[in-house]
């Protein structure tokens, strides 16, 4: 699925566009960036609650499509600077990683 239809169809949050024709193939979710840097596939839609910049710099090392920020945290200055610098899809929403990976599974289930 495109970014953009996730967007669309989750009504994320955009703070940063990024490229948002990219497929999307896989998620992973996890507030623990050495396990997101372990684990997470190159392409993915990483849902995590953190919002400092080395998500940003975490995006970029693993080649991240999309990051997605719940419960309605926003990234903090310095991410959204270095997420524009880089050009990492950065989105946002009021829902927790549960509910939110239930429903971007499906999505990419039914792709």
């Amino acid at each position: 699925m495109k970014i953009s239809e996730m967007i669309d169809q989750l009504s994320l949050t955009v703070f940063n566009e990024g490229d948002t024709n990219k497929e999307i193939q896989s998620g992973y979710c996890s507030d623990l960036l050495s396990d997101v840097m372990g684990n997470a596939e190159a392409g993915c839609v990483w849902v995590t609650l953190q919002t400092h910049r080395n998500v940003a710099a975490i995006s970029v090392l693993k080649e991240i499509g999309a990051v997605v920020i719940v419960k309605g945290f926003e990234p903090d200055d310095n991410t959204l600077e270095h997420a524009k610098e880089e050009n990492i899809t950065l989105l946002g929403t009021e829902e927790d990683t549960f509910e939110i990976a239930g429903k971007l599974y499906q999505m990419l289930e039914n792709k």
